[in-house]
């Protein structure tokens, strides 16, 4: 009996994917359920699962190839054996992969370099080895990389993207991370973080400035009751942003295990698509990477983004007075980046500094002032 084995469904946001590898050649045999190719989407890695035991008797769609939601990739033969079938043999080498390669064609300074070692015997030194080896590769760019490229120049195209910024004293939110870190650790199992600070700040912000929680489609604004809160991962294939749901009703030990959990899960692709669509709002944290100041780039159709960065010591004045002490304290620079079509100058300086004064008295989070 042969059975089909199709693409699996995709979301709304996803139209198709490509074949990034086939686990299984045609002619193996393949077990119910054991992965036989993997897919790779602008967002995440999906597995083809085998939906019978038999043999793998052909493949329709070669790696690389793009394909989408309920296209035949290969075909199961539930009664073959694993022998191969005549026409699945490997074809042959044509005669041009049998031929020997042609000599590389070097520079007058390589050759000269080659011709000189030749004729003393010696091997080449670094500095000949350098004018001797100038390689180059072309590798395509993921799916992923693709797409994360698309939204930023769309970003850049449609928005009338503009950035304030403004700078946090982060010695409260330090002073009570120290305080209460080991009965943190003990009580829930995970580090208490900056994120969860950064995320319970902004929440408040967006209760107070519905536009920086707003999105656009075409003419319209469309405003969310909801706090869907994205949150910029670093993972071996590119940026994701995961969702942090209802982030305004979770616990600061409830943010921070689901970030924990992204990342784990960033890096071994196992993010689904669902934990990936949507968002009212992004934060993106450069300053885990040392990065002292930069302007992020929205995610649409959101129009907000907040760019938090290196806590680096600084000199300012106490209690901002221009004869008070000047003392060191753990300063960062935040960049909030916004749509300036809908959301007016005034508006986004003022969310970033109620972001700022958040942070910087962190009892207001825990008492909502």
């Amino acid at each position: 009996m042969l059975i089909e084995i199709k693409t699996p469904e995709m979301s709304e946001s996803v139209q198709s994917g490509s074949l990034l590898v086939w686990r299984k050649q045609a002619g193996e045999r393949v077990l119910r359920d054991e992965t036989l190719a993997e897919l790779e989407t602008d967002k995440v890695i999906l597995e083809v699962a085998a939906p019978a035991d038999g043999v793998l008797a052909e493949i329709r769609v070669p790696v690389g190839g793009e394909v989408k939601a309920g296209e035949v990739l290969a075909v199961i033969d539930t009664e073959a054996s694993a022998a191969l079938h005549p026409d699945l043999a490997p074809a042959p080498l044509a005669a041009a992969q049998l031929a020997p390669k042609k000599a590389a064609v070097l520079p007058p300074a390589a050759r000269r370099a080659e011709a000189a070692h030749g004729a003393s015997g010696c091997p080449p030194c670094p500095p000949c080895a350098e004018s001797l080896e100038r390689n180059e590769r072309r590798v395509q760019m993921s799916r992923l990389r693709q797409r994360i490229a698309e939204r930023l120049k769309e970003a850049q195209n449609t928005a009338a993207m503009l950035t304030t910024f403004n700078e946090v004293n982060m010695q409260p939110v330090m002073d009570l991370r120290a305080r209460y870190q080991e009965r943190f650790q003990k009580e829930h199992a995970v580090k208490l973080g900056f994120m969860s600070f950064f995320t319970k700040a902004v929440c408040q912000a967006l209760k107070t400035y519905p536009l920086v929680n707003a999105s656009t489609d075409g003419r319209d604004i469309i405003y969310h009751d909801y706090y869907d809160i994205g949150v910029a991962v670093s993972s071996e294939r590119g940026l994701v942003v995961p969702i942090l749901r209802n982030a305004d009703r979770l616990s600061f030990a409830e943010i921070e295990k689901q970030i924990a959990d992204f990342g784990r899960r960033a890096n071994s692709l196992e993010l689904t698509l669902e934990e990936m669509a949507g968002g009212t709002f992004t934060l993106s944290n450069g300053g885990v990477f040392g990065s002292l100041l930069s302007t992020p780039i929205l995610n649409p159709p959101q129009s907000a983004v907040l760019g938090l960065h290196k806590i680096q010591n600084r000199p300012i004045a106490e209690d901002g007075k221009s004869d008070g002490p000047v003392v060191i304290r753990p300063m960062m620079y935040v960049a909030l980046s916004y749509d300036h079509r809908i959301i007016d100058g005034r508006e986004a300086v003022s969310f970033l500094s109620a972001v700022k004064d958040a942070l910087e008295d962190p009892a207001r989070l825990l008492l909502e002032l």
